[in-house]
C-alpha cells in the first residue's frame, strides 16, 4: 500500500469515528434530512386508532406510526391553536413569548425557527393555516400555496402541486416543510359524516349523551377521515419525489377538540396531544415512547436535527436523544396555562402533570366557566344546550355540565387509573403531601416564567377572530 492511499485511509476512518463519537443531540451537517411536519387543527388524538381510538380507522396515520415512533406524553402548554402554535414556532412558553391569550400575538423581540434553521443553511417554509405567523419579522417563513390558511374557511381544498414544486426545486439545500391543515377545526362542512353510525359511536365519558353531541361527532369524525387522507396523500408525494428516506415526517395533533372539557381547558382532552416521527434508517418502525415532550421541545430539537444549537434561554429542551434511542426521559414535567379571554369570561388556570400524576389550579375558582363558542345559551343549535336541559332532569346529565361550569381551586388525578380526570383526589389526606409537592412546582414555574397568574387574563387588544 502506497503512502498516499495509507492517507487517504486515515482520513476516512478519522472521519468515521469522529461521526460516531459525535454529541448525541446533534446532527452532522453533511448528513442534515429534509423535515416535513404535517399538523392538525382541534384534534381528538384519542380518536386516532393508532392511539386507541375505537370510532375511526386512521389507516394512513396508523401506518406512519408502523414506521416511526409515537410519543404518547405529547402536551400542549396552553390549549388553543395561536398559543400552541407560536409555542411550535419559538421554543418558549406562553407567557414568555407573548401570545398567552388567544389571537394575541407574540412579542416583536422573539425569534423563531425560522431564524434558527435558517442560520443553519434550511429553507423553512410553511403552507396552510398561517394566523399564528404575525408580525412577519418573527415567522419570515416562505409561505407556499397548496393548503386552506382560513381555519373556519367553509371548504378545505388543497392542492399538492406547489408542495411538490418546492420540495424537488429543494435538491441541494435541506428543507423544512410545516404543512398546517385546518382539519378538524370547525365548521365540520368538510367529508362524509354518513361514514359514522351516530348510535353506536363511543363518547367520551365525561360527555352527556344527547342525540344532537352525536351528530355533531359524525360530523367531526368526518374531517379526521380528510385529515388522515391529506397524510396519506403528503407521505405517497415524498415518495414519488424521492425525498421519502431523506426526510424525517412528523405528524402532530395540535390540541384538544372544540367539545366541552377539551380546547380551552387544562384537562387531558384538551391538552394531551399525539405526535409521530418517521426517521428511515435512523428510527426504529413501530416503537413508541412514553417520554413527556411539549410543543415547545420541538424547535430545540429541529435546531439539533440541523446540526446547530438552539439558543440556551428557550424553555424548550432538546429530546433528539428520545427519538435516537439514547434516553428514555425528556422532562420531567409539563405545565399547562389557560387564559380564557377573549374567548369566554375572565378564567385563569394552570396546571403541571408527569407520567401518573396531575395537579390543576383554577386561579378563578369563585367565579363560573364560560366560553363564548360552545356555551351560549342564545345558540340555538348549540349541543351544550342539550346538555344544560337534559341536566335538569337527570342527576348524572347534570354533574356532567357542572363539572365544566363550577370548578373547585385544586383538582389533583391519577391519569394512569382515570384518564379522562373525573375523580378528584384532592380531598383525599393521602394525597396531600404529593399535592403540596406538585404545587410549589407548579408555582415555581410560574414565578420562572413570570406568570402573576389570574390578573394577566384581562381585555386585551386582539387581531383577528379566526380561533
Amino acid at each position: 500500500m502506497n503512502k498516499k492511499y495509507g492517507i487517504l485511509l486515515m482520513q476516512l476512518a478519522l472521519t468515521i469515528s469522529t461521526a460516531i463519537a459525535s454529541d448525541s443531540t446533534e446532527i452532522k451537517k453533511a448528513s442534515r434530512p429534509n423535515v416535513v411536519i404535517i399538523m392538525a387543527d382541534d384534534l381528538d388524538s384519542r380518536q386516532l386508532s393508532c392511539y386507541g381510538g375505537k370510532n375511526i380507522k386512521t389507516t394512513n396515520i396508523d401506518k406512519l406510526a408502523g414506521e416511526g415512533l409515537k410519543f404518547n406524553q405529547m402536551i400542549a402548554s396552553e390549549a388553543m391553536c395561536v398559543p400552541t402554535r407560536a409555542s411550535l414556532f419559538t421554543g418558549l412558553y406562553p407567557m414568555r413569548h407573548g401570545s398567552y391569550q388567544n389571537h394575541k400575538r407574540v412579542y416583536d423581540s422573539v425569534k423563531s425557527v425560522c431564524h434558527y434553521l435558517g442560520a443553519q443553511g434550511y429553507k423553512v417554509a410553511l403552507t396552510g393555516k398561517d394566523h399564528s405567523t404575525k408580525p412577519a419579522s418573527v415567522f419570515p417563513f416562505t409561505f407556499i400555496k397548496g393548503f386552506e390558511p382560513n381555519c373556519v374557511a367553509p371548504t378545505d381544498d388543497y392542492s399538492l402541486d406547489d408542495i411538490r414544486s418546492f420540495i424537488t426545486t429543494q435538491a441541494n439545500d435541506p428543507f423544512c416543510l410545516f404543512i398546517m391543515s385546518i382539519d378538524p377545526h370547525m365548521p365540520w362542512t368538510m367529508g362524509d359524516p354518513s361514514e359514522f353510525n351516530a348510535d353506536k359511536l363511543q363518547l367520551p365519558p365525561h360527555w352527556v349523551d344527547t342525540k344532537e353531541i352525536r351528530t355533531q361527532y359524525c360530523k367531526f369524525l368526518a374531517e379526521v377521515r380528510r385529515l388522515d387522507n391529506q397524510v396519506g396523500d403528503i407521505m405517497q408525494l415524498l415518495k414519488e419525489t424521492g425525498q421519502e428516506k431523506n426526510t424525517i415526517f412528523i405528524f402532530l395533533g395540535e390540541q384538544g377538540p372544540q367539545f366541552p372539557g377539551g380546547k380551552w381547558n387544562l384537562w387531558d382532552y384538551g391538552q394531551k396531544s399525539s405526535m409521530i416521527i418517521r426517521w428511515p434508517g435512523v428510527v426504529k418502525p413501530g416503537t413508541e415512547s412514553d417520554a413527556i415532550v411539549q410543543y415547545e421541545d420541538i424547535t430545540p430539537t429541529l435546531c439539533a436535527i440541523a446540526g446547530g444549537k438552539a439558543p440556551d434561554n428557550l424553555d424548550g429542551k432538546n429530546f433528539l436523544p428520545v427519538i435516537l434511542g439514547k434516553q428514555k426521559e425528556n422532562r420531567k414535567y409539563a405545565f399547562g396555562i389557560h387564559n380564557n379571554i377573549p374567548e369566554g369570561t375572565a378564567y385563569a388556570i394552570r396546571s403541571i402533570r408527569d407520567t401518573r400524576y396531575k395537579l390543576i389550579m383554577n386561579l378563578s375558582f369563585e367565579s363560573k366557566y364560560y366560553n363564548r363558542f360552545m356555551m351560549n345559551p342564545n345558540n340555538k343549535n348549540s349541543y351544550w344546550n342539550t346538555w344544560v336541559e337534559k341536566g335538569n332532569t337527570s342527576p348524572e346529565a347534570n354533574q356532567l355540565v357542572t363539572r365544566i361550569t363550577t370548578r373547585p381551586a385544586i383538582e389533583f388525578y391519577d391519569l394512569q387509573k382515570d384518564p379522562y380526570e373525573m375523580h378528584n383526589l384532592a380531598g383525599d389526606a393521602a394525597y396531600t403531601k404529593m399535592i403540596g409537592t406538585y404545587s410549589e412546582q407548579l408555582k415555581e414555574w410560574m414565578r420562572q416564567q413570570n406568570d402573576a397568574g389570574a390578573v394577566v387574563d384581562k381585555e386585551i387588544p386582539h387581531s383577528g377572530e379566526n380561533n
